[in-house]
């Protein structure tokens, strides 16, 4: 018989896969690819760089012919920077930020802006919900 603490210990042992499990929301292809870039008034990162909390940065993916242009991987975001993402496709569907549940629909040709504040820590993709394609993974630190 498995006594009350140890029956606590062994369910706070498996919390951690659980959040992770439930932060990866939806699934979908591997990813492809991302161009980012950015800007502050006195500071500037790349997508191989991290920028500094308070700044802005803008992040561009364009996908067509079934793929995302740009560079592929995690995109670093300092916490407490404001993010401008950019979406264009060549095919109607809806970009999904998880962990942060930001949705806007696209439309065929037309960039879509979403803007919002990285103030939740981690990694989080960012998808194409009907093409079931993961465009980034941003990792919010």
């Amino acid at each position: 018989m498995t006594t009350r603490p140890a029956r606590l210990r062994a369910a706070l042992v498996g919390l951690p896969l659980l959040l992770a499990l439930l932060l990866t929301g939806c699934a979908g292809k591997p990813a492809a690819s991302a161009t980012t870039s950015a800007t502050s008034g006195s500071a500037s990162s790349s997508a191989s760089g991290t920028p500094s909390a308070g700044t802005e940065q803008r992040i561009e993916v364009t996908f067509a012919n079934g793929k995302a242009s740009g560079t592929t991987g995690r995109v670093q975001v300092a916490k407490g920077t404001s993010v401008t993402l950019v979406v264009t496709s060549d095919v109607a569907d809806e970009v999904h930020v998880h962990g942060y549940d930001i949705e806007k629909e696209l439309t065929a040709g037309t960039p879509v802006t979403l803007q919002f504040d990285a103030t939740v820590t981690g990694i989080f993709e960012v998808e194409l919900h009907h093409a079931e394609t993961v465009l980034l993974r941003l990792q919010v630190s």
